[in-house]
C-alpha cells in the first residue's frame, strides 16, 4: 500500500512516502504554507500526486502522554485532510521525531538553510518508518493492520 506521512507544522509541513512494498520511507519534500486550509489543500494535492492509499499524520502528544494544543491542531488537520482526500488518515505518535531528525542531520553534517529546508521531511520520514515498523509487527503477529 502506498502510504504518505505528514509532519504538520504552522509554517512548514514535511512529507514522506513509501511504495506498495512498504519496505522503506523516503522524504518527498516540504510544503511551506502558513494558512491552515491552504496547507490541507496542498497536502491533499501531494497525496493525489503520490497516489497515496493511506495517510499518517504525526500526533505530537506531550511526553506524559496527554494531548495538548499542538496535538489537537494536528487532530483537526487529520480530520479535514481525510474529508478532502477521501483517503483513510491515521494519527501516529511522533514524540521526539524532530529531535531525532536534528540528530540525524547532525551526523550527516547538514547545516544552515539546507538543514532548515529538509528537517521537516526527515521528521515525516521518521514518522513513517516508525509506522511501517508497527505494521510489520502486526503482520508477523498474524493480524491485519489494514483492518
Amino acid at each position: 500500500m502506498v502510504i504518505m506521512s505528514v509532519d504538520f507544522g504552522d509554517t512548514r509541513t514535511g512529507i514522506a512516502v513509501c511504495g506498495k512494498s512498504e519496505l522503506m520511507a523516503s522524504p518527498v519534500g516540504v510544503i511551506t504554507e502558513k494558512d491552515f486550509d491552504k496547507c490541507i489543500d496542498k497536502t491533499a494535492d501531494m497525496a493525489k500526486k503520490q497516489r497515496a492509499e493511506m495517510i499518517v499524520v504525526g500526533y505530537p502528544k506531550n511526553m506524559n502522554g496527554t494531548i495538548g494544543e499542538r496535538a489537537e491542531k494536528c487532530q483537526l488537520f487529520a480530520e479535514k485532510l481525510e474529508k478532502v482526500t477521501g483517503c483513510p488518515v491515521e494519527l501516529w505518535d511522533e514524540r521526539c521525531t524532530t529531535i531525532s531528525a536534528h540528530n540525524y542531520l547532525n551526523t550527516t553534517n547538514t547545516r544552515g538553510k539546507k538543514r532548515k529546508s529538509v528537517v521537516d521531511a526527515v521528521a515525516a520520514t521518521i514518522i513513517l518508518e516508525s509506522y511501517l515498523g508497527y505494521r510489520k509487527t502486526l503482520c508477523t503477529d498474524g493480524s491485519n493492520p489494514s483492518a
